[in-house]
């Protein structure tokens, strides 16, 4: 337990470079308890932990991805059938890219490929909500609980959210293009060691220069709510006095865009502020999952009634694990 600790809080947490950057901000003559220096030290330090655990995590995952190409993982998925399938391809969702908009060509071309519609909704439920720098970066805000629960009601909602979709035969409301598309198959070559990790280097760069932007914006928000936002205001709105706190949290955060790197910083201050745990954990999970920009991608594919059902699922499912969450949080925290 005493080394599991030490794991969370200081390789994962990173507390020893919060104490540094602390120690530094306070020789230059800053207050790092007022707000101006309290602002700049929570800004420095989520910017540089969020980078650092970005680049190594993108190039793990993304040396794990180079084993699985998208013609690999249609034939992985094409093994399974029923509930099976959904459950295999929920899991596979959680090795693939970090937003719903990188998503949504896969989700794409496995359906163009003839996979069944439920099976690659499960995808598309699990890719953004649940991957594996979703599991980490948790651990290293929330503790190991947490981020375990989360991963596995995460899935829990790709899996039932697919077979619902499949159970209603919605291929008919796939946009013809799609369905109608030939499926190529091309085999990937065998690629060696050297070759996966410069694929992963490369991906590591791409997704770092394409996220950069996200983190910023969101540990700049994280940092002003910490810091200036009265701790009252955040408990009236998202605390347990307001019962409606988790459908108000996950309404906010449809129409935002950012992955799990810029929402962590956002959600980190919020529940410090006294929002309660599961309705940090809902507003995390309306972003990454339901971004207004992935919906307009996704409704080039499918067609409205397909869409809705899409969102009302993710939308119930959100709510309930907020509730569920916040429910369980004296067990958690």
């Amino acid at each position: 337990m005493v080394v599991w600790q030490f794991i969370q809080d200081q390789i994962l947490g990173m507390k020893w470079l919060n104490a540094l950057i602390g120690k530094g901000l306070s020789a230059v003559g800053l207050d790092i308890t007022g707000r101006v220096g309290g602002s700049i030290q929570f800004f420095l330090y989520d910017v540089i932990k969020i980078t650092v655990l970005l680049c190594v995590l993108i190039f793990v995952i993304s040396y794990i991805q180079s084993y699985f190409p998208p013609e690999h993982s249609k034939r992985i998925l094409g093994r399974f059938h029923g509930l099976g399938a959904n459950v295999v391809s929920a899991l596979l969702g959680t090795v693939t890219p970090f937003c719903s908009c990188s998503s949504i060509p896969l989700f794409i071309g496995f359906t163009s490929a003839g996979l069944p519609v439920g099976v690659t909704f499960s995808f598309l439920i699990s890719s953004p909500m649940v991957d594996l720098g979703s599991l980490v970066l948790l651990m290293s805000i929330f503790g190991v609980k947490v981020a375990v629960l989360y991963v596995i009601v995460g899935l829990v909602i790709a899996v039932i959210g697919g077979a619902i979709i499949e159970r209603l035969h919605m291929e008919r409301y796939v946009e013809q293009f799609i369905l109608s598309a030939s499926s190529v198959d091309l085999e990937s070559p065998d690629l060696t060691r050297r070759e996966r990790v410069i694929y992963a280097k490369e991906q590591m760069q791409g997704t770092f220069r394409k996220v950069f932007p996200y983190i910023l914006i969101g540990v700049g928000i994280g940092a002003v709510i910490h810091n200036w936002i009265p701790e009252s205001w955040i408990e009236t709105v998202l605390g347990s006095g307001n019962p409606l706190g988790v459908v108000l949290a996950t309404l906010v955060g449809v129409p935002m865009y950012a992955d799990i790197f810029g929402t962590i910083p956002v959600a980190e201050a919020l529940l410090t502020k006294g929002a309660q745990l599961g309705t940090v954990l809902s507003f995390m999970m309306a972003v990454t999952t339901l971004s207004l920009p992935s919906l307009i991608l996704l409704r080039k594919a499918v067609k409205p009634k397909l869409l809705g059902l899409f969102i009302g699922i993710c939308v119930v499912g959100i709510v309930l694990v907020g509730y569920l969450f916040n429910g369980l949080q004296i067990f958690l925290v």
